[in-house]
């Protein structure tokens, strides 16, 4: 007995020492296949970083902590384990998933240069390209968590930036006629957008986008938790809980109007502006989730057994075709070309009561600048009777040159104490911004506008639609910091705004 249980294992030990081989080199090749996958991506890492690092970006931030939370909570409990020596497999909508994405990424690379469409494509490749390793019901059941990691880029952000602008004239224009329905006729679309102290300000923040991103996150979150598929059931769902969170921000809104501005009950409109957008975001989650519920007891994937001891077999080819498509689309790949700044920046023709005397840029803000489009950029120092400050002009044809200036304003540390709009002129709007340093409050004073050479506005939201057209306007963005606080009221203020405006028309138009 004890000479057949020796040889038993005399026997066993060849083929245990053979697969422990083979597993090595599968896990060196998936190895190799992830190296060359994460160089391909490689350029979109510094744009990832940057957004998990700025402080204003905090929320995604915490959102994507949450994220990763409750994946690692959902894969325990589901016992998925990882097999970095499993080989992968033929599998037709990941393949076509992995490799469709990176060529779509190779042109938005060359011809668009959009980060966010980048990062997004990075992630649905890299699902198409782990779904190689995964059984089709598994795979089909993560896509909920895939689309949560996407959801967690500033989507919300960018929404409220291209999407914001015309939902909250849409918003504002709705609760005008509801309340002209209900006999109040005084209130006016003006009136609503610009209610005092941003009670119920139609603003960015307050358009319904950023409740939109929210709401999705959490559907996508409830749907992969109660492991409901991706079916048409499922998009029917999303599409009565878009119009619902709609629904609930104007009504709001409404309310608001109604309380602090019909009534005058600005008070109870401050206190009751959180609880009031809490309560109508909770009550439309609750009901997406009665919706997901009603769609049946859910279908969890059974073990792919064969799949999971599959690195027993002999590899395929499909590892080498991975290794050589990849390694040609690294080659392939191409930034787009950077434009420059124009050899001969435009002559402006200040009025003779303003001072000037050129700033250059840095190196990191012309290649910022050359990056993005601005055809030309001047930086300036000036002084206008008694008031001094800097002040930058941008030239493009593109929003993407552009920017809020608030944000570059809290990049050199100024903190944000207050910004709104301030008619100059009935057809001259600029955007009033009060600035502090840490615990002191209104130590400086910004203004920033847009201008072509038919319309000026202080909507950052407005610029972007104007690229819309087929005819493109150039466009320049006039930010002037002031060296104190002041008055925009003043007749001083007022001039030097007429002074900048004129000058720019000048240069438009000629």
């Amino acid at each position: 007995m004890a000479n057949l249980t020796s040889s038993s294992s005399s026997q066993n030990a060849p083929l245990a020492r053979t697969n422990c081989v083979q597993r090595w080199q599968q896990a060196s090749v998936n190895a190799i296949i992830v190296s060359l996958w994460l160089w391909l991506y490689m350029p979109i890492f510094d744009y990832l970083q940057v957004i998990f690092q700025r402080e204003d970006f905090r929320m995604n931030q915490i959102v994507l902590g949450g994220v990763l939370a409750l994946i690692v909570m959902q894969l325990r409990r589901e016992g998925v384990r990882p097999q970095p020596d499993s080989p992968p497999h033929w599998h037709g909508l990941p393949l076509i998933l992995a490799l469709g994405s990176s060529a779509v990424y190779l042109l938005v690379e060359r011809f668009l240069d959009i980060n966010m469409l980048s990062a997004t494509l990075f992630a649905l490749a890299s699902y198409g390209l782990l779904g190689l390793w995964l059984s089709p019901a598994r795979w089909r059941q993560g896509l909920p968590a895939m689309l949560l990691l996407i959801g967690v880029l500033p989507f919300g952000e960018h929404l409220q930036t291209f999407v914001g602008y015309p939902m909250r004239i849409f918003t504002a224009e709705l609760v005008r006629k509801g309340l002209a329905a209900a006999g109040v006729s005084t209130v006016g679309v003006d009136t609503i957008l610009v209610f005092e102290n941003s009670v119920s300000q139609v603003d960015l923040p307050c358009s319904g986008v950023k409740s939109l991103w929210t709401g999705m996150l959490f559907l996508l979150a409830a749907t992969w938790v109660e492991a409901r598929p991706l079916n048409q059931r499922w998009f029917l769902v999303v599409l009565l809980f878009i119009p619902l969170l709609f629904v609930a921000n104007v009504g709001r809104v409404a309310a608001l109007v109604l309380v602090g501005q019909v009534m005058g009950w600005q008070l109870l409109a401050e206190m009751l502006h959180v609880p009031l957008g809490v309560l109508a975001f909770v009550a439309v989650c609750a009901t997406a989730v009665v919706l997901l519920r009603q769609q049946g007891e859910p279908r969890l994937p059974q073990r792919d057994q064969r799949l999971e001891d599959d690195h027993l077999k002999s590899p395929s080819r499909l590892p080498l075709v991975l290794i050589i498509t990849i390694l040609v689309m690294i080659q392939l790949y191409a930034a787009r070309p950077q434009t420059g700044l124009a050899s001969t920046p435009p002559a402006w023709a200040f009025p003779a009561g303003l001072q000037t005397e050129p700033l250059p840029l840095k190196i990191d803000e012309n290649e910022w600048l050359t990056r993005d489009g601005a055809e030309a950029a001047d930086r300036l120092r000036f002084q206008w009777g008694d008031i001094g400050g800097t002040a930058i002009l941008i030239s493009s044809k593109t929003w993407r040159a552009h920017h809020r200036p608030e944000r570059c304003f809290e990049v050199y540390g100024l903190t944000l104490d207050d910004s709104r709009a301030h008619l100059v002129t009935p057809d001259f709007p600029v955007r009033f911004v009060a600035l502090g340093d840490g615990d002191q409050r209104s130590l400086y004073t910004a203004t920033y506008w847009f201008q072509s050479a038919t319309r000026t506005t202080d909507d950052y939201g407005s610029r972007i639609w104007a690229d819309v057209s087929l005819q493109r306007e150039r466009w320049v963005l006039v930010s002037v910091l002031f060296d104190k606080e002041v008055n925009p009221h003043d007749d001083d203020v007022t001039q030097l705004y007429l002074a900048l405006h004129e000058t720019v028309a000048n240069y438009l138009t000629h």
